[in-house]
């Protein structure tokens, strides 16, 4: 029975191929944060290499008028709705041209609280997922435009990463998702074990490449190496 099991090993390892790659090792999710807003910078809440979670508030533009601005709406909105509301309960007394007046005024104030909380909303820039800052480049001070816009910082995922493989063309039908990826990083002898999480849909035709992702932990984006695809 052992004779068996080493016979067979042997003919699946004799049967097995291995395909040379290369990768560079990114971020799972990378953004470039900008203000859809124009305005002088009143705070900034964070720096280089600090972490953030979905949602915090990364820097806020001057909004005292702006927030002047939506008190008002909610004042409008307030009396529209009690005219609105009062209106309503003789509804069948008055003249119906007179009664849509009042509703268009209050749907009217709706919607001006609405467009305020927006333009309010606006002056204040929030991290898109949990992550780490790692480019800044604003200050308080700075004057920001919404009709040009200009990235002031950079955010990736602290730990989730992923490299990206380029393998030759002609392993187009060898190479599947699933298949074990044994690799090391340039200038580190360690070698890792890694899964073919994705497998891209086309041929890169400058450099008759095809790319692949294997989802790691920890890698310094940037780095980049070299392995072997394992192709039974």
């Amino acid at each position: 029975m052992i004779k068996i099991v080493s016979l067979l090993l042997l003919m699946i390892s004799l049967n097995a191929d291995e395909v040379y790659a290369t990768f560079n090792v990114v971020a799972d999710k990378s953004a470039n944060l900008a203000f859809d807003a124009s305005g002088i910078v009143r705070k900034v809440n964070t720096d280089i290499s600090k972490q953030v979670k979905q949602g915090d508030i990364l820097a806020v533009l001057e909004n005292s008028d702006k927030e002047a601005m939506l008190e008002s709406a909610k004042t409008t909105l307030k009396f529209a709705q009690r005219d609105y509301e009062r209106q309503l309960k003789v509804k069948k007394l008055i003249d119906e041209s007179k009664f849509d007046a009042y509703a268009l005024k209050y749907e009217a104030a709706k919607n001006q609280l609405s467009l305020q909380q927006a333009l309010f909303d606006k002056t204040f820039l929030k991290a898109p997922f949990d992550g780490m800052i790692f480019f800044k480049e604003i200050e308080v001070g700075d004057t920001v435009s919404g009709m040009m816009l200009k990235t002031v910082f950079k955010i990736q995922t602290q730990k989730k990463r992923n490299l990206i493989l380029e393998f030759d063309q002609k392993y187009h039908n060898s190479v599947k998702v699933g298949q074990k990826f044994k690799y090391s990083i340039d200038g580190d002898k360690t070698l890792h074990d890694g899964v073919i999480a994705k497998i891209y849909p086309q041929v890169d035709v400058n450099n008759r490449k095809i790319k692949a992702e294997v989802e790691v932990l920890d890698f310094m984006v940037g780095l980049f190496g070299d392995g072997y695809i394992v192709t039974p």
